[in-house]
C-alpha cells in the first residue's frame, strides 16, 4: 500500500484541499522596512532555509555570483551559519556526503551530509521495501546510493542486461551475435527503484517493462500483464532543470514520462507508484522539516523554528511544492490532521513550522523574460503544465509568494521581515 505521507500529497495537489488558502495570512504583505538595527545578543532564529541548488546556488559547475553573497550574509565570522539552512535539491545521481562536500569546496563553509537532501533521501522512510530484491535505475553510485537509503538487494539494469542479454535489442552494436541459454537461475525481482535519470534511456526503459510485465521473472513470458504491478519507488519529478545550457535541459520527470506513456500503451492501463520522492512531494517537505529542527537543536538554539522559507528557480517543483507544503501546514493546524509520514506513522515530533513561504529567483529555469512567462503573467494565456501528472494543474500553487532576482535578494528579503541585520 502506498504511504499515507504520498496519498496525502497526491490528494493535496488533485484539490481536495482547495478550500485552505495558498497562503497564510500576511505571507505577501509589503517587506517591513531596510536596515533593522539588531543588537549584539541576536535572538536564535525562528526561522530557517530551504535551498535549491541547480539554478539557485549553480549552474552546471559555475557558481553563481549571487550565490557567494548570500552565503557572506548567512555565515558568521566563526564560518558558521547563522540560521538553520537545509539543501534540497532533486538532483540524485551524487552520494549524500558527495554533494556535501562539494557544497563546501564551493562556498568555503563545512556543509555537513545531514544537511543535504538528495531528492531520494525521504526513501529512507520506506522501510517496508528495503528487504526486497530491487531493480535500480539511473546513473553514478547507484548501488551505494542504494544500500544508504537502506536497500540491501538490489540488481543495476547493467546487471540484469548481462543476465539476460537477448532483452536490449535496440543498439545492433550490442546484440548478442548467438543466442545464448536462457537462464533459470535468476532470482525474482520484487520491486523497482529509479533513482535518477540513466544514461541509456532506451535500455532502462526497455528492461524496467520486462520486469513489470513479467512480474519481476524477465526470462519468462506471461500471457497477461500482471496488475497491480510490482511495486515501483522514483525519486526526482523535475521535467527540465538548468544546467550551462541556455534552455534547460530534460530532468528525470521526462524519463518518468516516458516510461508512463510506453507502460499505458503496451498495456492499457496506468503506471502506479508506492511513493514518489523529491520536490513537490509533501513528504520531501516534512523531511527537510525534521532536518532543520535537529540543526536547531545541535546549535543549542532554544527557539521554535516556526517559519520556513523555500527558494527556488523551477515554479513547479520549488514553488509548488512549497506552496503545497503550506497548504498541509495550514490544514494540519486548523484542522488538526496530525503529521503523518511514511506508511502512516506518525513523526516522532510534531511540526512546529506555522508556514512554508515560497521564493522564486530569475537564475535558472524561471525567466521573466521568457515570452510564454510573460504572456501568462498579463493574463493571455496560462503556461504548459511541466508538473507530474500526479500533481493536477493548480495556477495557484505555481505563484510565489515572491519572485526575486537571486539568491543574495531572497535572503536580503527574508533577513528584512523577521527583523535582521543584513
Amino acid at each position: 500500500m502506498a504511504s499515507l505521507g504520498w496519498i496525502a500529497a497526491v490528494c493535496a495537489a488533485r484539490g481536495l484541499w482547495r478550500r485552505v488558502a495558498c497562503t497564510a495570512s500576511g505571507l505577501r504583505d509589503p517587506c517591513p522596512g531596510r536596515g533593522y538595527a539588531v543588537g549584539p545578543a541576536q535572538s536564535p532564529p525562528t526561522f530557517g532555509f530551504l535551498l535549491d541548488i541547480d539554478g539557485v546556488l549553480v549552474r552546471g559547475h559555475r557558481v553563481i555570483p549571487a550565490a557567494l553573497e548570500a552565503f557572506r550574509r548567512l555565515v558568521n565570522s566563526q564560518g558558521q551559519l547563522r540560521v538553520p539552512v537545509v539543501f534540497v535539491t532533486n538532483a540524485g545521481n551524487i552520494l549524500q556526503h558527495g554533494k556535501a562536500q562539494e557544497l563546501s569546496s564551493l562556498f568555503g563553509f563545512k556543509v555537513d551530509p545531514d544537511q543535504v537532501i538528495l531528492s531520494h533521501s525521504p526513501l529512507k522512510l520506506f522501510s517496508q521495501f528495503h528487504g526486497k530484491r530491487m531493480l535500480v535505475s539511473g546513473q553514478g553510485p547507484l548501488v551505494e546510493n542504494a544500500r544508504a537509503l537502506g536497500f540491501q538487494n538490489v540488481v543495476t539494469v547493467d546487471e540484469l542486461r548481462t543476465a539476460f542479454p537477448v532483452l536490449d535489442m535496440v543498439d545492433l552494436e550490442r546484440r548478442p551475435k548467438t543466442t545464448p541459454l536462457l537462464r533459470n537461475d535468476f532470482p525474482a525481482i520484487e520491486g523497482v527503484l529509479l533513482l535518477g535519470e540513466p544514461v541509456r534511456w532506451e535500455t532502462s526503459l526497455q528492461l524496467i517493462m520486462d520486469v513489470l510485465l513479467s512480474n519481476g521473472n524477465p526470462g519468462t513470458g506471461l500471457a497477461t500483464a500482471p496488475y497491480p504491478h510490482l511495486p515501483v519507488l522514483a525519486s526526482n519529478m523535475d521535467l527540465l532543470w538548468m544546467a550551462e545550457a541556455k534552455m534547460p535541459r530534460f530532468g528525470h520527470g521526462t524519463f518518468l514520462l516516458c516510461l508512463e506513456t510506453i507502460y499505458r500503451k503496451v498495456t492499457g492501463k496506468e503506471l502506479r507508484y508506492e511513493g514518489l520522492m523529491g520536490k513537490p512531494s509533501i513528504l520531501t517537505y516534512q523531511y527537510a522539516e525534521d532536518l532543520i529542527r535537529q540543526q536547531a537543536e545541535r546549535r543549542g538554539w532554544a527557539a521554535t523554528i516556526q517559519k520556513l522559507y523555500a527558494v527556488g528557480d523551477n515554479p513547479m517543483s520549488d514553488v509548488y511544492g512549497a506552496n503545497l507544503f503550506h497548504q498541509y501546514l495550514q490544514m494540519a493546524k486548523h484542522q488538526g490532521t496530525g503529521e503523518l509520514g511514511a506508511s502512516g506513522l506518525r513523526k516522532q515530533q510534531p511540526s512546529a513550522s506555522q508556514s512554508c513561504t515560497s521564493i522564486l529567483v530569475c537564475t535558472g529555469v524561471y525567466s521573466p523574460k521568457d515570452p510564454e512567462q510573460v504572456e501568462s503573467a498579463q493574463g493571455r494565456e496560462e503556461p504548459p503544465f511541466h508538473g507530474h501528472r500526479d500533481f493536477s494543474f493548480s495556477p495557484g500553487l505555481m505563484e510565489a509568494s515572491h519572485i526575486v532576482n537571486d539568491v543574495n535578494e531572497a535572503v536580503q528579503l527574508v533577513f528584512r521581515k523577521e527583523g535582521w541585520a543584513l
